[in-house]
């Protein structure tokens, strides 16, 4: 008797390491722990999938977000973005061929192609040679989906172009202008279309090309205010004051005039012209995320985190509208700036409600210090215009109707002075030293350096002026989301959504 429970002993010891083995065989990947699910993704046929790409967003970036709404709540604990409410949440590392810091077209690539690149390669192998199919035109192509891009940079940029171009080098812009004509999509919103070849393209052409194909195009904010609905084929690129910036890109959230669309607003018109009973493959990137990080603007980079999640709420509405066929998945392409929830000089305090003290982005105020180079300004004049926009006072007396403002301490003040200098001699003639290269990047010194120190105030801390090689979060919601569960690649987003759809 003894002997023969010690044999079934054995045999059940056994059988629990042959499972534990499968089991751990099957974790090893994340695909492979997700398809024990069986229904909950292997029967998923999603028709409407969004896939939202903050760019330059991880985690620091929409924690902060999050953290502010909190802040202003007069709470101690975030109010969750849309997103963050997402049954499934995961994670994406974002190396590339070159480095384990990427760039937004190689990153972009990894996303739409499943395929890993060089930096500033789109959609095209290390070796340049070989080009890759985009999930959008598989889609299209084999499904008969309608495609949109929606983005508040300018639409051949890189991660949008990384939907629709081929190219060794994402600056081709040229080429991307007519790659996007060819590529027969139906949808497009962003800023206009960039030009690096002056003199050798003409930007109307491409335009008009699109008008000849059967496009609604609008240039304006007065034209996109006079769309009826019922455009099938549009495509909107901002090119006046009231529409775009100097860049030709959306304006930032924090200077965007009422007289311009949202990137929300550009979510719904998408829809409206997308919809119908095949399905729609709709990319929406929050682009100038990354350009506030770059720039180390901790203010702007909220308010355009907060401007992309009321884009990713515009889809929840479709969403519950159709819940059995749509899919939500939100990511990003990479980390920007080192973004950090805590700064050295306020320990565990955080005063994120300072951010909202901030009126304008670097971008604004920018020229705001140009005017004061123009005019030989003194140092009591930019003083008194960083505490009308920033909300930092040099005196103790100033304060506003909600009370007194954070003190300049002499520190900051000698930094100030020190940048106002700085920026008082017209760059080009600027030589700046290595300590001043650290400082102040590439970037405007008065600007970066008052958007620093408040930053520091209110408890955000940066490391760089680039990327950095974070993983970034993926969240999703709807028909598949649990193939979007675990530690993945980016080129994992890429991989489920192409199972999950049906492209070859």
């Amino acid at each position: 008797m003894k002997t023969t429970r010690t044999k079934i002993a054995m045999i059940a010891l056994s059988c629990l390491a042959l499972a534990a083995i499968a089991a751990f065989s099957g974790a090893s990947s994340p695909a492979a722990a997700v398809s024990d699910n069986g229904a909950a993704w292997q029967d998923a046929k999603p028709k409407y999938v969004f896939l939202f790409i903050g760019d330059g967003t991880s985690y620091p970036q929409l924690a902060i977000a999050s953290a502010y709404l909190g802040a202003l709540d007069g709470k101690k604990e975030p109010i969750l973005l849309p997103m963050m409410k997402f049954p499934v949440a995961g994670s994406a590392t974002t190396q590339d061929l070159t480095s384990f810091i990427t760039d937004s077209a190689s990153a972009g690539t990894a996303l739409a192609t499943g395929n890993k690149t060089n930096s500033g390669v789109l959609n095209m192998d290390g070796e340049k040679a070989k080009s890759f199919e985009t999930i959008a035109e598989k889609l299209h192509k084999q499904r008969g989906w309608k495609i949109g891009l929606v983005t508040s940079v300018n639409v051949n940029h890189a991660t949008p172009a990384a939907f629709f171009g081929h190219q060794p080098s994402r600056d081709n812009y040229y080429e991307l202008s007519n790659e996007l004509l060819g590529s027969g999509f139906e949808f497009f919103a962003g800023g206009k279309l960039r030009d690096s070849r002056k003199g050798e393209f003409d930007r109307m052409d491409v335009y008009s090309a699109l008008r000849a194909k059967g496009y609604i195009v609008t240039m304006t904010a007065a034209e996109y205010r006079g769309l009826k609905g019922g455009e099938k084929k549009l495509a909107i690129f901002s090119d006046d004051k009231d529409f775009s910036d100097d860049t030709g890109a959306m304006h930032y959230e924090i200077d965007r005039p009422k007289t311009q669309p949202s990137l929300a607003d550009y979510v719904r018109t998408g829809i409206a012209a997308l919809e119908n009973n095949t399905g729609f493959f709709m990319m929406v990137e929050g682009g100038k995320i990354d350009w506030a990080c770059h720039a180390n603007d901790a203010a702007t980079v909220v308010r355009d985190v907060l401007a992309f999640s009321d884009a990713v709420q515009a889809a929840v509405e479709f969403y519950n509208k159709h819940p059995k066929d749509t899919l939500i998945v939100v990511t990003g392409d990479h980390e920007t700036g080192g973004m950090s929830l805590g700064f050295a000089g306020t320990g565990y305090d955080t005063r994120l409600g300072l951010l909202a003290n901030q009126k304008v982005s670097f971008v604004e105020y920018d020229k705001q210090v140009a005017k004061f180079r123009a005019d030989r300004a003194t140092f009591s004049d930019a003083l008194a215009s960083i505490e009308a926009n920033f909300g930092l006072a040099a005196k103790p007396d100033s304060g506003a109707a909600a009370g007194p403002l954070p003190k300049l301490s002499d520190f900051e003040l000698a930094q100030i002075r020190a940048a106002f200098e700085k920026s008082m001699i017209p760059s080009k003639q600027r030589t700046l030293t290595d300590v001043e290269k650290l400082l102040y990047g590439t970037y405007e010194p008065l600007t970066v350096t008052v958007t620093r120190i408040l930053n520091h105030k209110a408890g955000v801390g940066w490391t760089t002026f680039s990327h950095t090689g974070l993983p970034v979060p993926v969240f999703a919601m709807g028909s598949g989301q649990s193939r979007f569960i675990g530690y993945n690649g980016n080129t994992d987003v890429y991989g489920a959504l192409k199972i999950l759809t049906g492209a070859k």
